[in-house]
């Protein structure tokens, strides 16, 4: 039977047909992938990232990731560019518009070139197992994504614009990354500020009218300058790295990791800096009754540093690989994006026991306040309703998170299933503004997932989330007490299809 593949448009036959010019002439002595993916989920979310409010219904909504992603890989060179295209379902308009479009995106597009490596005839006289320098637009991960990771949860995902040196040699892993952000080519610009983020076209006064976003200007979390919900000063800190809007302006860092036998050592060590800038309110002269919108301008000589830096250790304890034993401990210091001095740790332990087809693994985390988790996947670590270090915000008396993992995985491969129990309670203790003391315990989130696959590109996703929270919780979330539902529930249905377009040809 004879297979068609029918494109949407002119547009995407014609760059995939110059995917195709490029890559046939170097087959023979290249290797050339072209896959692509096609992600949808569809959510029914009820207390999802905060409590819901008393009288709030639930929310539904279907979210889609499309992407291409072409390789090309030689003795000298590996080049890979990822284009794709985000949106929720609906948000756009029926009808055909100039203004669709807009949230297609270069996710990755990078090239690396191989200066040494030992294990290829191409090196005759390597005497280096392998080292190379990767530029461009890239995906950073490492280790268990706890600080640097791709956030592949999110339909957008994670990547940098960065330039990496990587060198590998008889057990040992270097890498050595630097980033420096900037938003113009300085064309009638005077110096390098930074003004981070995408920001909307229009935006709200502090009387709720809609009036232009001003140059320059990036807004408060709300139009009257003050962060709140259901109408209450927020008590919890503003999202950190995962969730701001505040790009850094430059960011440099080292990996190192060793191996020893089944044990791996690796640590990290972080510099981010953030630019500094100044409160500046701008008065909305449309309309009758207007008011100020109030927002920073990235406008401030010098940067914020921040520096993070810490161990991991994984080891498999036995040669069996039945018990497997993982801790770290992290430091962060200097000043964070807002100029507030630091000095703040956060620290994992963690054992799993493999019996057959079920993984069990028992540990704990904690992470002081003030921690930031930098660029890493916290959706994987303090529960899948992302109540902490995710967009929605962090308890300004960090987290305490005792947990117990158990997973299931059938002799398949095609099934698995998962549930994670977490109890959540603060680091630290904290007073309200009355100077009362806070309770510590937050709640407790119960996580239950499944996956199958349908097919060798197909796969089926699965989950439900129940949080049982404490009245705490709405401290830590800067809720105003008794105002919200302490119970929440999460549920969604994910279709993963990954095709790989060459496979057959």
């Amino acid at each position: 039977m004879r297979k068609k593949i029918v494109f949407c448009n002119g547009r995407a036959l014609l760059f995939l047909s110059g995917l195709f010019l490029f890559g046939i002439p170097f087959m023979g002595r290249a290797q050339f992938s072209f896959t692509g993916q096609l992600r949808t989920r569809t959510e029914l979310r009820d207390g999802y990232g905060a409590l819901s409010a008393k009288g709030n219904t639930p929310a539904f909504l279907t979210s889609q990731r499309t992407r291409l992603t072409f390789n090309y890989s030689s003795h000298r060179v590996v080049l890979q560019a990822a284009v794709q295209d985000v949106r929720i379902w609906g948000a756009d308009a029926s009808t055909i518009s100039s203004a669709d479009g807009n949230r297609l995106g270069v996710h990755e597009a990078w090239a690396e070139i191989i200066l040494a490596n030992a294990a290829d005839s191409a090196f005759p006289s390597s005497s280096i197992g392998y080292l190379s320098v990767k530029i461009g637009r890239q995906e950073l991960v490492y280790d268990d994504q706890r600080l640097l990771g791709n956030l592949d949860w999110l339909q957008q995902a994670r990547r940098h614009d960065a330039i990496l040196v990587k060198f590998l040699h008889k057990g040992w892993q270097a890498d050595l990354g630097a980033a420096f952000n900037q938003n113009t080519d300085a064309i009638n610009y005077n110096g390098t500020y930074y003004t981070p983020a995408n920001l909307p076209a229009y935006v709200k006064d502090s009387k709720g009218n809609l009036m232009p976003l001003p140059t320059g200007l990036v807004p408060l979390a709300n139009a009257s300058g003050i962060s709140t919900r259901n109408g209450a000063p927020s008590l919890a800190t503003p999202a950190g790295t995962n969730g701001m809007n505040q790009d850094y302006k430059a960011m440099q860092f080292l990996y190192l990791s060793r191996k020893f036998g089944r044990t791996k050592l690796s640590g990290l060590l972080l510099a981010d800096e953030f630019g500094k800038y100044r409160m500046d309110s701008v008065k909305n002269i449309a309309g009758a009754d207007t008011g100020f919108l109030y927002g920073r301008r990235f406008d401030r000589a010098g940067v914020h540093a921040r520096l993070t830096g810490g161990l991991l250790l994984n080891s498999q304890l036995d040669a069996q690989k039945h018990w497997t034993l993982a801790a770290g401990f992290y430091y962060q210091s200097g000043r964070d994006k807002d100029g507030l001095s630091i000095g703040t740790y956060t620290s994992t332990l963690s054992i799993t026991r493999l019996a057959g087809n079920i993984a069990l693994t028992a540990g704990w985390d904690y992470v002081r306040g003030g921690f930031d988790p930098l660029y890493g996947t916290p959706h994987k670590f303090w529960g899948t309703m992302d109540y902490f270090y995710a967009a929605s915000g962090s308890p300004a008396g960090g987290l305490n998170n005792p947990f117990l993992k158990i997973k299931y995985m059938a002799p398949k491969g095609r099934l698995t299933l998962g549930l994670d129990c977490h109890y959540f309670g603060l680091a630290s203790e904290q007073k309200d503004a009355k100077g009362n003391s806070v309770g510590k315990y937050l709640g407790s989130e119960l996580d239950l997932t499944a996956g199958y696959s349908l097919n060798k590109i197909t796969t089926l996703e699965g989950g439900f989330t129940r949080m049982a929270a404490a009245s705490a919780m709405e401290f830590a979330k800067g809720i105003a007490p008794g105002t919200a539902r302490l119970n929440g529930n999460w549920a969604w249905l994910q279709v993963n299809i990954r095709p790989d377009f060459l496979a057959r040809l």
